[in-house]
């Protein structure tokens, strides 16, 4: 079939997803919908929308506007047997009555309470998958057509996870206080870490993007691309993955495991996605999380099995294929 995949461009997943239908046979058109291409297109995304809206001057509704046009603009363009939308909460009514009679699937990776989506909107737009297992229990007593689907790894963008190993415990995200808690809880204690995105760096360039002058106390490093960041995992002693207040299990949960990272999760409701202990390691206090860490830096060979033993499941269990085959199911039974 022709596919219209209409996607934000975080981390470039909208790759992984149409390699993922391309692989089942289809022939598939990408839209970035909220794409701001080069220096130039980025500055002037900062200026005509961003830096209003941070001195309460905007409302966003103009991003909007221009958004929806080129997302509808790609569906009247591309003619598409069927339309696999992500995430999509600020691409307004036309574009969704433009694909009225088409096979469609919309795909949440925030919970709707991070978003611009109502219960109220989605009913209208057709069938629903969201990675919030919380979500999915509300769509479904509100009566709209959804279902459970958990985040994916790419298997496809690095074919063989490095097997360099170093010391050190990393987190790659975005800086939020219970990260920067936690690694400075770890920090304290004598384990090596170190944390990679903008909101840690301390670059000149980083501090600017990020509107700040400080830097947190712990060692860090740039923004990583996907591969990068991959290698960096798998290369790891162990890698954090730390949700806060997400039901939703992030993409990085998938990712660690399928490079075969040693992933410390803050998460133990891990049924049927992981067996803890094994494939993942959960943690629920500091003092448990900087015991894992110790032997994490120093067993090689019980990270070893946690490594074959959770790359293993992911390969067979959480590919960017299997949860395409999900939503191809929700679109044929539209």
């Amino acid at each position: 079939m022709k596919v219209l995949l209409v996607s934000p461009g975080f981390h470039g997943y909208h790759s992984a997803i149409a390699a993922a239908l391309t692989a089942r046979g289809h022939e598939v058109s990408t839209h970035v919908y909220d794409a701001h291409e080069g220096v130039a297109g980025r500055a002037w995304h900062q200026v005509r929308h961003q830096l209003p809206r941070r001195l309460g001057a905007g409302s966003l509704r103009r991003l909007a506007q221009e958004e929806t046009a080129g997302a509808l603009a790609a569906a009247e363009h591309s003619h598409p047997q069927a339309v696999v939308v992500v995430k999509g909460d600020t691409l307004e009514q036309p574009f969704w009555d433009a694909l009225d009679g088409i096979p469609r699937i919309t795909w949440l990776y925030d919970e709707v309470r991070r978003t611009r989506w109502t219960t109220e909107r989605l009913a209208r737009i057709g069938p629903i998958a969201t990675y919030s297992a919380l979500d999915d229990v509300d769509f479904d007593a509100a009566a709209l057509d959804s279902r459970h689907l958990p985040l994916a790894y790419d298997h496809r963008l690095v074919a063989s996870p490095t097997t360099r190993h170093t010391p050190v415990v990393t987190l790659i995200g975005a800086r939020y206080p219970v990260r920067e808690q936690v690694l400075t809880v770890l920090h304290d204690h004598g384990v090596p870490v170190r944390a990679y995105g903008r909101d840690w760096s301390s670059h000149p360039v980083d501090r600017l993007r990020t509107w700040r002058l400080g830097t947190p106390g712990v060692p860090a490093g740039r923004d990583l691309a996907r591969a990068a960041a991959y290698d960096v995992m798998a290369s790891s002693a162990a890698t954090l993955n730390l949700h806060g207040d997400q039901d939703g299990f992030t993409m990085r949960t998938f990712e660690a495991a399928g490079v075969g990272g040693v992933q410390l999760i803050d998460r133990t409701d891990l049924e049927g996605l992981y067996e803890p202990g094994t494939e993942v390691l959960p943690w629920t206090t500091p003092e448990e999380l900087t015991d894992l860490c110790q032997r994490a830096v120093a067993d090689a060979a019980w990270t070893h099995r946690v490594r074959e033993a959770a790359r293993a499941r992911t390969l067979a269990e959480h590919t960017f294929d299997h949860r395409v085959a999900v939503l191809e199911d929700a679109w044929d039974t539209a």
